[in-house]
């Protein structure tokens, strides 16, 4: 075991050791992650402003990570509170990362431990790779605890690398999710693309320009931007590559190469409000769009549509939807007829159940490239790849691996999917 390996277990150990001291006194691992992710921007910011950084970056030097290294006590407590307040009304990255925050540690004891233990680490310098680890587990952690509701913005990450194996997304593309969860599609396309021989331009445009998402839900979006902020995606003075803004609010302005998404389940999309009443009520939303096929308050249906559009004239997708999208009538079969006839959806991937958080979920990986308008279907043949007859998946005892996926990539024939066989 080398020294840096041996390093990496021990700052991942220390990190661990304070969930179940804090779900002790009912801080669970979702509001863990919060906090971990305010305290650890914070103390990034303080090392990239020293040498050999040396950079100016706009968090208040009243609200710095010396401001909290220097409190103890009740006094700690409450001006991390404000700190937290002040830095949600910033502009940019730094505003977008503490956003709606509020600090859910109110043991002072407690709090300080956690601050020490990030104080004794120099962040900035640790590797790419070792930060990324750290999040990630405490980012599956977070999707196991089904109370908390997470695990709906959590996709295999074994899932997610086969697709951009199949997809393989070359330098200087834009990529883009618009239901990004936790930002796993563009971590996953991130080490591909990186571990590839890349010239300075190519660099640049990777961690600069890449990358483009949407997610609504605040706290989510959050943990997206810290996530690729410690894979070294984007950066303090960047603009913010994840939008808060409904996907399907307004038409595509500026297309992609590549769409890569695992869009929410349910069927309806839906907005709360309070009637005359006083009582809460449900209406369901459809998105009428000028670049849409068909008006519908199906979610999924929506995030088909929306997709296509996302996409250059030679743009690529591989998108997780759920089985009604494929059998559905009405909307759904003009949807799918429309798809075929402007893009060609050549490779549908059936997924066993068993694998994502949501129990009992039917799902397929449909892969399509994006063609310039023809009076033919652009669809010729679509090849299945059935991954759930007999077979079982649990998050627990038999996760899905990277390698349970071999045999699908390697039929799937990246290379060129023209001079692939059947096989029974």
């Amino acid at each position: 075991m080398t020294k840096e390996t041996n390093n990496t277990a021990s700052i991942i150990s220390k990190v661990w050791s304070f969930c179940n001291p804090l779900r002790d006194i009912g801080v669970g691992y979702g509001d863990y992650l919060e906090q971990l992710t305010y305290l650890l921007f914070l103390k990034m910011a303080d090392e990239f402003t020293k040498p050999p950084y040396s950079r100016k970056l706009p968090v208040p030097a009243e609200h710095n990570w010396a401001s909290l290294t220097s409190r103890r006590g009740d006094d700690l407590e409450q001006h991390y509170s404000k700190t937290l307040g002040v830095l949600s009304k910033q502009k940019g990255i730094l505003g977008q990362i503490f956003v709606q925050s509020q600090n859910k540690i109110k043991e002072p004891a407690m709090l300080f431990k956690i601050i020490d233990m990030i104080d004794k680490e120099q962040w900035a310098s640790l590797g790419a790779d070792i930060k990324g680890t750290i999040y990630e587990g405490l980012l599956e952690k977070n999707a196991e605890d089904t109370k908390s509701g997470a695990g709906q913005y959590f996709t295999p990450r074994a899932l997610i690398r086969a697709m951009v194996a199949c997809v393989q997304p070359q330098p200087e593309k834009t990529i883009a999710d618009p239901a990004c969860g936790t930002g796993g599609f563009f971590l996953a396309a991130y080490d591909y693309i990186a571990n590839q021989p890349l010239n300075r331009t190519q660099k640049e445009f990777l961690k600069h320009e890449t990358f483009f998402g949407n997610e609504i839900v605040a706290g989510t979006r959050r943990m997206a931007l810290m996530n690729m902020f410690l894979k070294n995606i984007g950066q303090f003075e960047s603009d913010n590559l994840i939008t808060p803004a409904d996907a399907f609010l307004a038409p595509v302005d500026n297309k992609v190469d590549y769409v890569l998404a695992n869009p929410p389940f349910g069927k309806k999309s839906s907005m709360t409000f309070t009637n005359e009443e006083g009582e809460q009520d449900t209406e369901d939303l459809t998105y009428n769009r000028s670049d849409f096929w068909v008006s519908t308050s199906n979610k999924q249906l929506n995030f088909l549509q929306h997709i296509r559009t996302m996409l250059k004239p030679t743009g690529q997708a591989a998108v997780v939807l759920p089985d009604n999208v494929l059998f559905e009538g009405g909307a759904g079969e003009t949807v799918r007829r429309k798809l075929m006839e402007t893009a060609n959806l050549h490779t549908i991937l059936r997924l066993p159940t068993g694998i994502f958080y949501k129990q009992g979920v039917k799902a397929n990986v449909l892969f399509f490239d994006n063609k310039p308008s023809s009076k033919n279907f652009q669809t010729k043949e679509i090849w299945f790849y059935d991954f759930r007859t007999n077979i079982h998946f649990t998050l627990k005892k038999n996760p899905l691996k990277l390698e349970d996926l071999a045999d699908f990539i390697k039929c799937y024939h990246p290379q060129n999917v023209h001079q692939r066989k059947e096989t029974y």
